[in-house]
């Protein structure tokens, strides 16, 4: 199973998601490949938001090392699911993949928890700290959303 998470410029959501995710690959004992990139190049290269490392580390997940990349049309084929974090990213994901868009490989990630939702992991970019512990958290619930589906499905 090889899973990729994209937001807008990969160093608050999609980080945070993709730490999260490896770490519950790891502790389930799981072959998976779990990667995240933006579809914006506006932070290639860099580090995550240093609140997002702050919520993570808290939570016993380290992802000082993750840099930035920009979702590319490869990444259709790299990847076996690819999750959005908003409807901007989702649309942003169909336009960069154009004809070689296999738009039946990508959902909201919220999607995982309420089926259909479309609802968007709010980006924390501009706010406060607290906005990204809001955000953990849905991803943490999220992910646990999607390792317990993969895992019925026997993506181990």
């Amino acid at each position: 199973m090889r899973i990729l998470m994209v937001c807008l410029g990969n160093i608050c959501r999609s980080p945070i998601a993709e730490g999260v995710l490896r770490h519950k690959v790891k502790q389930h004992g799981l072959n998976w490949t779990v990667a995240s990139a933006g579809t914006g190049a506006y932070h290639i290269g860099e580090a995550p938001h240093h609140f997002s490392q702050k919520i993570c580390m808290a939570n016993g997940i380290d992802i000082s090392a993750l840099r930035a990349s920009k979702f590319i049309e490869a990444d259709f084929v790299g990847y076996d699911k690819i999750y959005a974090m908003a409807g901007d990213v989702y649309n942003e994901i169909e336009l960069i993949g154009g004809d070689a868009a296999d738009m039946s490989k990508v959902d909201y990630f919220l999607n995982e928890l309420n089926k259909g939702s479309n609802a968007p992991v709010p980006d924390p970019y501009f706010g406060p700290e607290e906005g990204y512990r809001i955000v953990f958290e849905m991803i943490n619930k999220t992910c646990d959303a999607i390792i317990a589906r993969y895992k019925k499905e026997n993506y181990v």
